[in-house]
């Protein structure tokens, strides 16, 4: 990855997947600056990383002009967190936010109407580098800006980019959401091999190692999951018997449909 200036805003649990994937990825740990208030993460950022910490943007000296702002803290404190950013704004600086429900507009509205923006939504499997992130750039994004973001977002996993803004609230609904559907299904997988009669370690253990890997069977396979699905089913045989009752009308399909429908719609309230 190219040389660049970063500023970091907020170094959490997905602030400091993407610091580790820089610095993996060959970004100097001198390059990037995070601004960081809690005295503990910083602490602890510290001890991992040579990269600059300070605890507020007022402590940036006035002559630093960073290539890329990366937002990454809750939306909740976006209003207080984000103006002062706002001098950064024009050609030379882009900003890239992973907060869920933040617009573009949004950012306009806080950063000025010359802002760069890119807009992105990742999910937790960036922590291990196996994250899929969604993004959106505004028009004064230069396709070198882009390239920038895109190596930056692709140091945590796969990157996808879209020209339709409304479409991240279902992107946050399918993938950003999607590792807790995931996890739930381990969850209930082991709770039903428990009531099967297994011992509670075993069964937890069973479901753990068969929903990872069948996740990396789905991820190298050539194969789409209808037919992966396919293969491992016997007429008559026994996994058979279990999509009869998560294929039915009411079963997981419909389930899952509510799910991304009411997430996809909580994601639009958020945006405001």
């Amino acid at each position: 990855m190219s040389p660049v200036s970063l500023v970091l805003v907020g170094c959490g649990k997905m602030g400091g997947a993407l610091l580790e994937g820089w610095l993996e990825r060959g970004i100097e740990a001198a390059n990037v600056t995070v601004i960081e208030p809690s005295a503990e993460t910083a602490a602890n950022l510290e001890k991992k990383f040579a990269v600059r910490l300070i605890d507020s943007p007022a402590a940036i000296g006035s002559d630093f002009a960073p290539e890329v702002v990366v937002f990454a803290v809750k939306p909740q404190v976006m209003d207080e967190v984000v103006p002062p950013y706002a001098r950064f704004a024009g050609p030379g600086c882009v900003f890239l936010s992973i907060a869920a429900g933040r617009t573009v507009g949004y950012f306009r509205g806080k950063l000025g109407a010359g802002a760069a923006i890119v807009r992105a939504m990742p999910n937790t499997p960036a922590a291990v580098r196996r994250g899929i992130t969604v993004a959106v750039a505004n028009p004064l994004v230069t396709d070198e800006q882009c390239d920038t973001c895109n190596g930056l977002l692709e140091a945590v996993g796969e990157v996808a980019w879209t020209g339709d803004e409304e479409l991240l609230d279902a992107v946050t609904a399918l993938s950003g959401s999607g590792p807790a559907y995931v996890f739930l299904l381990a969850e209930c997988m082991a709770a039903a091999g428990i009531e099967a009669g297994l011992p509670a370690d075993l069964a937890h253990r069973l479901a753990a190692a068969t929903v990872s890997g069948s996740g990396e069977l789905l991820r190298l396979s050539d194969d789409g999951p209808e037919v992966l699905r396919l293969n491992v089913t016997s007429p008559g045989g026994t996994t058979a018997a279990a999509l009869e009752i998560l294929m039915a009308g009411d079963g997981l399909e419909l389930l899952m449909k509510k799910a991304v429908a009411a997430a996809t719609e909580r994601s639009r309230e958020l945006a405001g």
